[in-house]
């Protein structure tokens, strides 16, 4: 059963280390796709999302336009991220690891989410929401993005390891169709 993301409530974001010292973080404002979710079956779930790069937003215009240039995420050649699951691994009753592809910069490697199932609801309105968390840690390099600045005092500007946390909430396919006719 195909369901989709609700952008109201859900959330793309990331972490990564500045100077050694503090975190940036950021999430992306644009973003959307489908999952093909089977509460009864999970691991025959499937996951397939697509990710405006262009929508990146930490707070910080100057670091904003940095992190779309070429150094980074390169939106002008590369305007999307995209995410596809090739299998769903249960872990625990409502846990689980979602392996696919993810592609940034034109590159494509594999990742695993660590997911996390947090159940159905149905809506006030009458729609069936699912929700769900993930994360993973991403080594920034493995997509090229290799830009950075060593510091006088040893150490780097921007860390390797970017931590990527998501929060998802679905909305069923025939119910979301339903409501906008």
């Amino acid at each position: 059963m195909t369901w989709h993301i609700d952008t109201d409530h859900s959330l793309i974001a990331f972490s990564v280390r500045h100077m050694m010292i503090s975190k940036v973080r950021g999430r992306f404002e644009r973003f959307g796709g489908a999952i093909d979710f089977r509460p009864d079956a999970l691991e025959q779930s499937s996951v397939n999302i697509e990710i405006d790069a262009a929508s990146i937003s930490t707070r910080s215009e100057q670091r904003d336009t940095h992190l779309k240039s070429p150094d980074f995420l390169n939106v002008d050649e590369y305007p999307s991220i995209s995410f596809r699951s090739k299998r769903v691994k249960l872990t625990g009753e409502n846990e689980g690891k979602i392996v696919g592809d993810l592609t940034i910069r034109g590159i494509t490697n594999e990742v695993v989410l660590d997911a996390e199932y947090a159940g159905t609801v149905k809506s006030p309105w009458g729609a069936e929401s699912a929700g769900f968390s993930a994360k993973a840690t991403l080594n920034r390099h493995d997509w090229g993005a290799s830009w950075n600045v060593v510091l006088e005092a040893g150490g780097v500007l921007v860390g390797e390891q970017v931590k990527v946390e998501i929060e998802l909430e679905l909305v069923k396919q025939e119910v979301a169709e339903a409501a906008s006719a």
